[in-house]
């Protein structure tokens, strides 16, 4: 592939926040949040990288080529046939990080697609399914990273093709009626460290269980709302990693039993609600989190990563 030819004019990308699992659709069902990190890039003549992040993370994250949102822009110039000479980027984070919100995804997403956006034609040299593929391998599974991509709801999935296991997705309309209620707590839980809690095996009338509410919620996100209580009922993961997040189980066990179509978003321990509730009905569940939780009433994000000229 011939050296890509980098656009002068700087880009800026808006990734929203994503929810993966949704209860039972572990490691397969996504949802973007309207709640986006905003990123601008430009490619400069001065062979360095210039960086500067505000919002979440802005004491904490590195500045170099270590960050992941760099770590992704470079993956995604390297696959376009090569790196710019120098790169300017700043990134405005508010996508709280640790809490089963896609931040990781968003960065991994965010990245490629603005790597994309700085070169001309780049729609062609890495179109979305091999920008799925990067972004899935950089993240370890394609749910939330398919969400950031397409918005809207995605089912993605992995499949063997040939020796080399490949990242599809597809996107979902979600029923504009579906809004988002975001219980979000102060502390973090690392993904790593939640899924080893997952056990080997789980008994096979659970599995069935989950895999009817799995497919149950495709059709509750898409048409029937009112089934979405049903439909986020897991079976597979949640109860295992109660130990990590105590609070966070124990408010979905609450709203659960008040007939509310709650769960652990992702990894946690953020827990998400998902209602057609009013304004009145809405005031009502964020007061069963007490003080323990931030709430953020949300909508269903239509679109995933966007590049406009900043």
């Amino acid at each position: 592939m011939a050296k890509p030819t980098f656009r002068a004019n700087p880009i800026q990308i808006h990734v929203p926040a994503t929810s993966a699992n949704l209860g039972p659709g572990f490691d397969s069902l996504g949802l973007a949040l309207g709640l986006h990190d905003r990123y601008i890039a430009q490619i400069t003549d001065e062979a360095k990288l210039d960086m500067d992040i505000a919002g979440e993370g802005a004491d904490s994250l590195r500045r170099d080529e270590k960050n992941l949102l760099i770590k992704a822009m470079y993956a995604g110039f390297d696959f376009m046939g090569g790196k710019p000479r120098g790169l300017s980027v700043r990134a405005l984070n508010v996508i709280p990080h640790g809490r089963g919100l896609g931040s990781s995804a968003g960065a991994i997403v965010g990245g490629l697609v603005l790597s994309r956006a700085l070169v001309l034609s780049g729609d062609e040299r890495m179109v979305d399914e091999e920008l799925l593929n990067i972004a899935s391998k950089m993240e370890g599974h394609p749910d939330n990273v398919a969400a950031a991509l397409y918005g809207g709801a995605t089912i993605a999935w992995q499949e063997d093709r040939h020796g080399h296991v490949m990242a599809r997705a597809v996107a979902l309309s979600v029923d504009p009626r579906i809004k988002v209620l975001a219980f979000i707590p102060t502390h973090s839980v690392a993904t790593a460290k939640a899924r080893r809690l997952l056990p080997e095996t789980i008994p096979h009338s659970e599995a069935v269980a989950n895999s009817t509410r799995s497919a149950l919620l495709v059709h509750a996100l898409t048409h029937r709302p009112d089934l979405l209580f049903a439909a986020t009922e897991d079976f597979l993961h949640q109860k295992y990693r109660q130990e990590v997040m105590p609070k966070s189980f124990a408010l979905v066990t609450k709203l659960r039993n008040a007939g509310v179509a709650a769960f652990i978003s992702g990894a946690g321990p953020t827990v998400l609600v998902l209602h057609t509730g009013d304004a009145k009905e809405v005031a009502e569940l964020s007061r069963v989190g007490g003080e323990q939780f931030a709430v953020q009433e949300l909508l269903v994000s239509a679109t995933g990563a966007t590049a406009v000229s900043a």
